[in-house]
């Protein structure tokens, strides 16, 4: 077998879980070989993606790459089929990256430890299946099967509110994910032939009722792990009770599961429902934007308030998606990408400061810098990355996004100006809450009722690496963005592409009503319209 034939996505998905198996049986005491073991795990699973992909990707293909697909189910017509392409590559190698840097910042976990790790270990696997999976079937229970570690991950290693934060993350994901399976199952059963192969599904023409409802489920349940306005109240508990690793997993990967969903199914499978809901997401973003970023300043909790943070930040993909432009779609897939470096970076450090002050709450805090010089600069560096600070992938981004709605020439000019003024405007509260927020940790005086723990001096040499690690991206994709927009920018294209296609048939058949105030025809010849027309009737 040569190295094209190797089944390199199984071999990645499967060899975190498989691990798991004997974590068991390891002789450990104190938790230290397991530990070892789990960060083992991780680095070989990640170091072998880097390998498979630097070995047999290719970056101007847009087509899916590695392809593999075995019977499973053969009853059920569930087929193992991974596959990845310019969309999918550069969130596996974000999510190897933070899952390896959360093993490794959980290195004090004493508290069942062996349970700990094998959890992370199957939570791994679980993304990466999510995001390499070309099933609908597969994608489903993948989805699912990372539910189970992050509510068990919460509510054993949580905060004192943990069973709280866990119970209502796991009803709303839960119940959430209802609609994955109506929707998929309405599409896979909608014309002559069953199928759940997505390529497959991709293809079909649907009736206009079903596609649009298969939309909205799907919709409703990527928005809760986007999370979107108003489903995402599970987040900011999730978040105030988690453990920093837990954090760290959440904000950087597993809300970028719902914007990868939406680019996958909704954008790409049902195009002509995405023509209607389209306006929707981004009027969706700029309440997420607006709407986070007040509540995020109304936030004493370190950790809430980066979770309104958060929610804030997705609003930006939200705008991206609907641009119908290249340079938005790009710039949505920057975002998730730069924000789960950021976010991780920003949660990983607040669990630095709880281990030291034993609180998350900002008004005990105060005068940290002096104490802990080198934990506020790393702080800082990942706050000025969040508030979109020049020079930082986060500017990028959001700059692309902007760009790409204002450019945009399927809207009219009046929509545009709403959606970003008012994105604008929450990207004027964005720094305003972040500063506040280095303020009233890290400037003024001490509290003299806050006893910081003597035993944990400032940021060690491990936690130092693991923010490092974070970091360098973070700037490097700041000052060279082809760092990360080379992996994907040949697939956003052809998404963009593809959505742009139905667009001229919309226009014509919306002779008048709120939508064609909204929209405007887009630039094409019209021998393409007629074209398109004919090939729609």
């Amino acid at each position: 077998m040569n190295a094209v034939e190797f089944p390199w996505l199984t071999t990645i998905v499967l060899l975190p879980l498989v691990a798991t198996l004997p974590i068991p049986l390891i002789p450990d005491k104190e938790g230290k070989t397991v530990r070892w073991y789990g960060l083992g795990i991780a680095i070989a699973d990640f170091a072998l993606m880097i390998y498979a992909l630097w070995q047999n990707y290719d970056f101007q293909s847009s087509t899916f790459q590695l392809v593999e697909s075995y019977p499973w189910v053969p009853q059920l017509n569930l087929n193992w089929s991974l596959a990845l392409d310019g969309l999918s590559m550069p969130l596996i190698l974000l999510t190897g990256l933070i899952n390896t840097l959360a093993i490794f910042a959980a290195w004090k976990v004493t508290n069942k430890p062996r349970l700990f790790y094998g959890l992370m270990l199957a939570m791994y696997s679980a993304q990466l299946g999510v995001f390499l999976a070309q099933d609908l079937l597969l994608f489903f229970l993948m989805w699912e099967i990372e539910l189970v570690p992050v509510y068990l991950l919460i509510s054993i290693w949580g905060g004192q509110k943990r069973q709280y934060a866990a119970t209502k993350f796991i009803l709303y994901t839960a119940a959430a994910s209802i609609f994955i399976l109506i929707a998929g199952f309405a599409i896979a059963f909608s014309g002559d032939s069953v199928t759940f192969d997505m390529a497959t599904l991709g293809m079909k023409q649907y009736p206009k009722a079903i596609e649009m409802l298969a939309y909205a489920g799907f919709l409703i349940a990527f928005g809760v792990k986007l999370p979107i306005f108003p489903l995402h109240t599970w987040l900011p508990d999730a978040h105030g009770e988690a453990s920093a690793p837990g954090s760290m997993i959440l904000a950087g990967v597993l809300l970028k599961m719902g914007g990868y969903a939406l680019i996958r199914i909704n954008m790409e499978m049902l195009p002509n429902a995405h023509v209607y809901f389209a306006p929707v997401l981004a009027i969706l973003g700029v309440v997420n934007i607006v709407y986070g970023a007040c509540c995020a300043f109304a936030q004493t909790n370190l950790k809430r308030r980066l979770a309104y943070s958060s929610i804030a930040h997705m609003g930006f993909v939200l705008i991206g998606i609907a641009s119908y432009t290249e340079i938005g779609m790009s710039g949505a897939v920057l975002q998730m990408l730069s924000h789960g470096l950021i976010a991780a970076s920003l949660f990983f450090l607040s669990g630095v400061t709880y281990e030291r002050t034993h609180t998350l709450m900002m008004e005990k805090m105060g005068g940290m810098a002096k104490v802990m010089p080198r934990t506020f600069a790393v702080f800082t560096a990942g706050a000025m990355a969040s508030l979109a600070l020049p020079g930082m992938s986060g500017f990028v981004g959001e700059l692309m996004v902007f760009l790409g709605i204002a450019s945009s020439d399927v809207y009219s000019s009046s929509f545009k100006v709403v959606v970003v003024l008012l994105s604008a405007v929450g990207v004027i509260l964005t720094p305003i809450y972040l500063l506040s927020m280095l303020r009233q940790v890290f400037y003024g005086k001490q509290n003299q009722e806050l006893h910081l723990d003597a035993t944990l001096p400032d940021i060690k040499p491990r936690e130092l690496f693991i923010t490092a690690c974070l970091l360098l991206p973070i700037i490097g994709i700041g000052f060279y963005p082809k760092l990360a927009t080379q992996t994907y920018e040949v697939k956003a294209v052809e998404v963009a592409t593809h959505a742009r296609q139905v667009l001229p048939v919309f226009a014509s058949q919306q002779p008048s009503s709120l939508y064609s105030r909204i929209f405007t025809s887009p630039t094409l010849a019209d021998s393409q319209v007629e074209s398109l027309v004919d090939i729609a009737e």
